[in-house]
């Protein structure tokens, strides 16, 4: 792909992105735009409900005056009945007006100026009523007709007519809002769709070109795969042979410096030999005759060449130790593997069994923790384990109580085994150089050649693993495996 493409691409799904960002936030405005229409049709709504309410209570009073007149003019429980049920229940249809207009302080200033107009004229009204019923007719419209009852309602009338102006006012604004909203939701939603089809038709652009972009590179790597199959089993052969070279070579080289290093160490026990009597010899001439002796010759006797002796014999047995290992990693290389069953924990218990008089020695515990079981080499994981628990108890912090844990679990097809210790720890800038041949680490206060990490890593790679290491210096170290469940014939061959 060219710079141009990749460009393209980019600003491509940049594009895409910046649309759905788009898409979000109209969606937002949709959500908001929705919640404000809401708010406007509870508006228009609560307008509704005081103008009905005005309207019921003036409907009330207005009945209240006709059925008392009636009641005045006709003593008859009919109306006197209605005039009740009419005047007990203006008090609560004006409480019903108070709290409906409870936002409006408009309102509520003509209410309380309705207040006392309206327990005049219920007062006034019950009067009349009520002297009525006690036989007293005359009085009564005596009393009705000098009451001004009528100036009382008409104001009444007009302030009841300046609530429901200001309501007719306050649903007109209302439902002026109310169509701008929806008109304004009826925009957003427009836009929307339109957002909504150019993400659409870009993502579907960019999936275009992704899979397009994607199936071309499918037959490239098929290609590739065809040619490449054939060029890394040419690459296997070569590799094999050149492994085996390899390991024929050291196994040859080693065996051919064992010749000379055992006529080496021949000689020096030949040298060691003849020392002693060299010695004795030195001795008789310092008693006999000193001033045949000389300083330099009684240093080269007694001092040089035993010193000479020792340390040609400390290199000769570090030597043979070393072309012990490498004949030991040249044959392991060399050695077929033979896949079998293994129960893990019986055989870690068995590495634990063998060195119990280490640990009991140091004052170290071992604790085996669930280990899962694996189909493997048996040789080559005792091998790994051996080495790895063995380095645990040599590397502890001298002072602290050893603690030895080896613990294990699955992770998809593969095994995973730690090996966890407090001990002395190794400085992270070493924890890949520890698995190299003849590389220590730390303080070299233990028996060793650098091998047995080495070894450790090429048996792992045999088996299809790889291990590696966690530690802090003094904070101890956790050394991981990671294995093949089942080591598969095929590998096993290679």
């Amino acid at each position: 792909m060219t710079i141009t493409d990749r460009l393209f691409n980019r600003l491509v799904l940049g594009a895409v992105v910046i649309g759905f960002l788009s898409l979000l936030a109209a969606g937002g405005l949709i959500a908001w735009s929705i919640q404000r229409n809401q708010d406007y049709n509870l508006a228009v709504d609560h307008t509704y409900q005081v103008r009905t309410a005005v309207y019921q209570y003036r409907v009330l009073a207005e009945r209240a005056e006709a059925a008392r007149r009636g009641y005045l003019l006709k003593p008859d429980d009919r109306y006197r009945q209605v005039f009740a049920e009419t005047a007990d229940a203006l008090p609560r249809a004006f409480d019903q007006l108070v709290d409906l207009t409870r936002d409006n302080p408009r309102q509520q200033e003509r209410l309380d100026d309705l207040r006392p107009l309206a327990a005049m004229q219920s007062a006034l009204m019950r009067q009349s009523a009520g002297l009525v019923q006690r036989g007293r007719q005359i009085a009564a419209v005596g009393v009705f007709r000098n009451d001004n009852n009528l100036e009382t309602m008409q104001s009444m009338r007009t302030i009841l007519s300046q609530i429901s102006a200001e309501e007719d006012q306050l649903l007109k604004d209302r439902t002026a809002r109310q169509e701008r909203g929806v008109a304004f939701l009826k925009w957003s939603l427009g836009l929307t769709m339109l957002l909504l089809l150019a993400v659409a038709g870009g993502s579907v652009f960019v999936i275009f070109q992704y899979t397009r972009d994607l199936n071309r590179s499918r037959r490239d790597l098929f290609k590739l795969n065809a040619s490449l199959e054939s060029a890394v089993e040419d690459r296997t052969v070569d590799l094999r042979r050149a492994n085996d070279e390899i390991q024929r070579f050291a196994y040859i080289v080693s065996h051919d410096l064992r010749s000379p290093l055992v006529n080496i160490m021949g000689f020096t026990s030949e040298l060691e030999a003849a020392t002693k009597p060299l010695e004795e010899l030195v001795t008789r001439i310092e008693a006999e005759t000193p001033d045949l002796l000389t300083d330099e010759a009684r240093d080269a006797v007694r001092t040089d060449l035993p010193e000479a002796a020792g340390f040609i014999r400390a290199s000769t047995q570090k030597m043979d130790r070393l072309i012990n290992a490498i004949l030991r990693l040249s044959r392991d290389g060399r050695r077929v593997l033979a896949p079998e069953p293994l129960n893990m924990h019986g055989l870690v218990a068995g590495i634990a069994a063998s060195l119990r008089h280490r640990t009991d020695e140091i004052g170290a515990t071992l604790t085996i923790e669930p280990l899962p079981d694996l189909v493997s080499d048996r040789v080559a994981m005792e091998q790994i384990l051996s080495n790895l628990i063995e380095n645990a108890t040599k590397y502890l912090k001298p002072g602290r109580p050893g603690e030895i844990t080896v613990r294990g679990r699955m992770d998809g097809i593969r095994a995973l085994y730690e090996v966890q210790d407090n001990g002395r720890g190794i400085d992270p800038k070493d924890h890949d150089r520890i698995f190299d041949l003849f590389r220590r680490s730390g303080v070299q206060d233990q028996p060793g050649e650098g091998i047995g990490l080495a070894h450790v890593r090429a048996l792992a790679y045999r088996l299809g693993g790889v291990i590696s290491c966690e530690s802090e210096l003094d904070q101890g170290a956790t050394f991981r495996l990671s294995l093949p469940a089942v080591l598969l014939p095929e590998r096993a061959a290679e």
